[in-house]
């Protein structure tokens, strides 16, 4: 056992938030170690990896699988690293390397409105966030500088500065449907960190439709930029570093983490300051994992908090044919939303929405279509271009109320280094339910505004996840209801503080990066504050 390893602040996991939290504490000359579990891999192999890949429609298949780092995969072949208690499953999927999960994304990074922050006050449902909208802003233009974020002026979240980065011009296809879509529904640029133009030695989006699971020339803003930003700052990183378990002294305060490396040597790192930044499911695990006599339900969970109010955005969709050519696929996967359903009186009766248009291509999904149908030959070739070049796709972001029985606990299965996996109880309720029969209304009036054909909903019933994992730490004033408070310090831990997208109490309408961004620089700074004389 190695124990001669130490630092001011011990930060336990590489994504972007953990990674901006690190930079901005060493750039204050503090030192700060980073542990993340899993392995550290070229941008250009992840690249080479996908290119390679047999399977296109993978979008895991640029990162690498580590049975001593494990996560969910789904295919080829499921590895039920996550073990679904029902009653709905709840099929998160994330990557453990350094970077973590914003290397494989759409790079959607949008502020929440500012009703999000009150919910219970002004609709009666949900909870209320411990902080406004207002004590984030500044934060929130900070992150966008950061990642070199563009959109829509006029999004619904006031702005005391304009977007650091101008839009990414608009695609035919954005073109088109924002027209005939108006003035009933308005379509707008999704906030993206995704080049206009060079910004911060990478170079401007050029159309390649490959912004998921990885952009090919580096045009949009990862996790993997700001770990590496990270470890260029003065940063220890030690990856392969498999976390178990966090000690305490008599006080609550942490003392020390022990981690495996992938050989499955153990080792101790002891520090002043501790946070943990793995993600909405990997950082309940490790503090239920760091149960102990004076804790016997785990660090930070007095009150059975820990991992509980489990939220993404339940997602249904629609894909239809357009009675034009739209021609997905040329320009950004992801452009343009209609937004003008993420707030309203409505929310005291059903979920609120944002309606995500793709512009992915659709040659692949298309071709495999019509060769179940029997199309060959010149026939096959022409069906192909007329219908790819017609074929819409349409997804839904809709807000899911914290429920206290949506959960990650642990399960009674073991992976490779030992560690019980994650076990996830989840279910959709009503308030969703309803909010969903209002978007599949407005899917049958947008099928109609563009004259389309062979509408296909998706099954009844059926939910995709987003992948905006939110709740499981909640931070909140009280801590019989809470995890962390206001700054994301653990209840019944002074120098435990947690990071990432689990601390967000409600998950909102729109993607969550850029509000655990947010936090976790607001998080560095109390850190900073609080730690000026030591």
């Amino acid at each position: 056992m190695n124990k001669d390893i130490s630092a001011d602040v011990v930060v336990i996991g590489a994504g972007v938030c953990g990674s901006l939290l690190a930079t901005r504490l060493a750039r204050t000359g503090r030192s700060v170690l980073l542990l993340e579990s899993g392995p550290k891999i070229r941008r250009s192999d992840l690249v080479r990896r996908y290119r390679e890949s047999a399977f296109k429609s993978d979008f895991m298949s640029p990162y690498p699988y580590s049975p001593q780092a494990p996560q969910p995969r789904y295919t080829p072949t499921p590895n039920d690293y996550l073990d679904q208690a029902g009653p709905h499953p709840f099929k998160a999927q994330y990557i453990r390397i350094f970077g973590g999960t914003t290397w494989h994304w759409a790079a959607q990074l949008w502020r929440n409105v500012p009703n999000d922050f009150r919910t219970q006050s002004l609709y009666g449902v949900g909870r209320d966030w411990p902080i406004s909208y207002d004590d984030l802003e500044d934060y929130y233009y900070q992150a966008e500088v950061i990642a070199g974020v563009g959109g829509e002026p006029d999004n619904g979240s006031p702005r005391k500065q304009p977007f650091p980065m101008e839009r990414v011009p608009a695609s035919w296809l954005q073109q088109r449907v924002t027209e005939r879509l108006a003035p009933e529904f308005r379509v707008i640029d999704d906030a993206t960190g995704r080049n206009s133009r060079s910004y911060d030695g990478r170079p401007a989006c050029c159309g390649n439709n490959n912004c998921m699971p990885i952009c090919p020339i580096d045009a949009q803003y990862h996790g993997g930029i700001a770990a590496q930003q990270a470890e260029d700052s003065g940063v220890e990183v030690i990856t392969e570093a498999v976390v178990y378990q966090l000690e305490h002294d008599r006080d609550g305060r942490i003392t020390a983490a022990n981690y495996y490396d992938w050989d499955k040597n153990r080792h101790r790192v002891t520090g002043r300051t501790f946070v943990l930044a793995a993600n909405a499911i990997e950082t309940p695990r490790l503090l239920l994992m760091s149960a102990s006599e004076q804790f016997p339900e785990g660090l930070a969970n007095r009150h059975d908090m820990v991992g509980r109010h489990l939220c993404d955005h339940p997602a249904i969709g629609v894909t239809f044919d357009a009675d034009e050519p739209l021609w997905p696929g040329r320009g950004p996967v992801s452009p343009c939303s209609i937004g003008q359903f993420r707030d309203g009186e409505f929310r005291s009766e059903h979920a609120p929405f944002r309606i995500d248009i793709s512009n992915g291509s659709k040659v692949a999904s298309v071709t495999k279509e019509l060769l179940k149908e029997g199309y060959f030959g010149r026939e096959l070739e022409e069906q192909v271009r007329f219908r790819s070049a017609r074929r819409l796709s349409i997804k839904n972001a809709l807000e899911q109320l914290p429920d206290p029985e949506n959960r990650v606990t642990l399960s009674d299965k073991r992976d490779d280094m030992g560690l019980p996996t994650p076990r996830l109880h989840w279910s959709v309720g009503a308030y969703e339910q309803k909010g969903t029969e209002q978007v599949r209304q407005y899917y049958d009036r947008i099928a109609e505004k563009l004259g389309a054909t062979n509408v296909q909903h998706s099954k009844p019933g059926a939910f995709s996840n987003r992948q905006h994992i939110t709740g499981t730490l909640s931070m909140g004033h009280d801590p019989a209801t809470s995890v962390t408070d206001a700054w994301g310090r653990a209840h019944g831990h002074d120098n435990l503080f947690m990071v990432g997208t689990g601390v967000m109490p409600t998950v909102g309408t729109c993607n969550v990066t850029l509000t655990a961004m947010a936090l976790a620089l607001r998080t560095a700074d109390r850190i900073v504050e609080e730690t000026r004389h030591d």
